[in-house]
């Protein structure tokens, strides 16, 4: 084939220039493509009119893009400054730096006061060791299963699915997951108990990705975001392999790095029940300064009453719990922790016999595990007749819509 004429390749030239000075300033759309004829609704992802203050250009680096996309809503941690991007590192007014890795802000800070130390590790290795592109020492796994984990990523090419995701899979899925460890042969997806929706949802907690996942695939534009850089990496990967448009975000809950009236929705699951009482409120307030007036918020929490919870509590002499350990609410607690700190608030039943059970789990349990899926199933249909059994319920969903 005959190479092309210098008209041809200065024609060329001068179309891909114009193409990149459109896209250095028009607004760019919400994370998932909204439906032919359909306006772009206007939103705080959107683009200023004028270029991000950033050194350097869009390209079509999917990384780079969806950075571009979340940067003008990103902030500062520690005291809500903007921030600038230099290179690979996000600085605040202030001077506060925080790097970049793998296309994933890395915002957070040496003084946070961590839930999981898994904070202190990905604070460390972003900053460290940003090359590495599984960063297993922030994944959280119980330390006799990281030499396993490691080994497993050595040959993760020849993996059905992540080893980050199969290692993680109990910490994330439950109990019923114990002897699928390191061993799944596909990746679980739930089915979120979410209307089929748009607008820019934030998945509090979102360590591999599975109800980022599930949010995408309703219709949502979704940001993740996990203090743990091995887990959101995963997600990363997990997303780009689905042919999702998900932004990742390494932070904590305590201190969202975004700006005052971002989302348009909230969600969370298995995650502020492992927070202290006190630092469970502030989640929920900081929940509520990120989000939109009118938004909504559904984040699945333990209820004390219920079968397998007061099990737990009892194995423990019914103290209120350390470190990472379950706290457990009552349904009115609830009520009151979410009405106060987001806005009126309801319940629903999310679960019986343990934390998280989903039905889509059911194809990829034993017999005996199936059964315990099928009878809190079962239960959870009964309580549309009888709704008291709400209060029984072990794992219960909070809906809450932000006061105006």
């Amino acid at each position: 084939m005959s190479s092309p004429s210098r008209s041809t390749r200065r024609w060329c030239a001068r179309r891909a220039r114009r193409k990149r000075l459109r896209l250095g300033n028009r607004s760019v759309w919400p994370l998932d493509r909204p439906a032919l004829g359909r306006t772009p609704p206007t939103s705080a992802w959107a683009l200023r009119k004028e270029p991000l203050r950033s050194s350097q250009a869009t390209t079509k680096d999917d990384r780079i893009m969806s950075l571009e996309k979340i940067l003008p809503s990103l902030r500062c941690p520690v005291n809500g400054d903007e921030l600038e991007r230099r290179g690979d590192m996000l600085i605040s007014a202030s001077g506060r730096e925080y790097p970049i890795v793998h296309g994933i802000p890395v915002l957070l800070s040496n003084t946070d006061d961590p839930t999981l130390w898994v904070v202190k590790a990905s604070y460390e290795a972003a900053r460290k060791n940003p090359e590495d592109p599984y960063q297993a020492d922030t994944v959280a796994v119980l330390p006799h299963e990281l030499p396993a984990l490691k080994e497993r990523l050595r040959r993760a090419g020849e993996e059905k699915v992540d080893p980050v995701i199969s290692f993680l899979i109990i910490a994330t899925n439950g109990y019923l997951y114990g002897d699928l460890v390191g061993t799944l042969q596909e990746v679980p997806i739930p089915q979120i108990r979410l209307p089929q929706g748009e607008g820019l949802l934030l998945d509090i907690g979102c360590s591999w990705g599975r109800w980022s996942v599930a949010a995408a695939r309703k219709g949502y534009s979704v940001v993740g975001i996990d203090p743990s850089l091995g887990g959101v990496l995963a997600a990363q990967r997990l997303t780009r392999k689905l042919g999702l448009d998900v932004t990742f975000v390494v932070g904590t809950a305590l201190r969202l790095p975004f700006a005052s009236g971002t989302f348009d929705h909230i969600y969370s699951n298995s995650v502020l029940q492992h927070f202290s009482y006190e630092n469970a409120e502030l989640a929920v307030r900081e929940a509520a300064k990120v989000s939109k007036k009118d938004a909504s918020l559904l984040m699945q929490m333990p209820n004390k009453f219920g079968i397998r919870c007061l099990y737990h509590q009892a194995r423990r002499g019914f103290s209120s719990g350390t470190g990472f350990d379950v706290r457990y609410y009552s349904p009115g607690n609830l009520r009151n922790l979410f009405s106060s700190s987001f806005g009126p608030s309801e319940l629903s039943i999310d679960g019986f016999f343990g934390l998280g059970i989903q039905a889509s789990d059911r194809k990829f349990l034993p017999l005996s595990k199936r059964l315990v899926v099928d009878a809190s199933e079962s239960l959870r249909g009964v309580s549309r007749a009888l709704p008291g059994l709400l209060n029984v319920a072990d794992s219960l969903y909070v809906n809450s819509r932000r006061a105006a």
